[in-house]
């Protein structure tokens, strides 16, 4: 299953993909850095300004920095990846940044549920301006 994540809310689309997983099917996530986490700007910056200044260079917790990892990082956090099951099931999920060419002739799949058009808020931010922050780049 190939799960194209442009315009989909982060958590949702995790929660949708580690069930998958759980199942034993074999998933890929493209277009990661289009993913949506929703909430105001100030309050997730926030949140990952404080989870970063917590640890240090040589003790955490690690946060990644590009789109791919961070949303692999977040399934990971809905799987209890030290277990035999989760293991598993977090070895059958791959996240990608764009589209790679393997995946360019086949079918991608979207999920209803998860796509940012159901929910009435403005606010939100993508993951990709979120990477960039952690990487210390400038903002607006």
């Amino acid at each position: 299953m190939i799960v194209n994540a442009e315009n989909l809310i982060l958590g949702r689309m995790a929660s949708f993909v580690v069930k998958k997983a759980l199942l034993g099917e074999k998933i890929d996530i493209v277009n990661c850095e289009k993913a949506i986490v929703t909430g105001t700007k100030k309050d997730i910056f926030g949140r990952y300004r404080r989870q970063s200044e917590r640890g240090g260079p040589f003790k955490g917790p690690f946060l990644p920095k590009m789109s791919d990892r961070f949303v692999r990082r977040s399934i990971r956090g809905m799987l209890d990846y030290k277990n035999e099951r989760g293991k598993e099931a977090f070895k059958r999920i791959m996240c990608y940044t764009s589209i790679p060419d393997e995946f360019k002739d086949k079918k991608m799949e979207t999920i209803k549920e998860a796509d940012i058009s159901r929910i009435k808020t403005l606010k939100y931010v993508s993951v990709a301006d979120i990477c960039k922050f952690l990487k210390g780049a400038k903002n607006d």
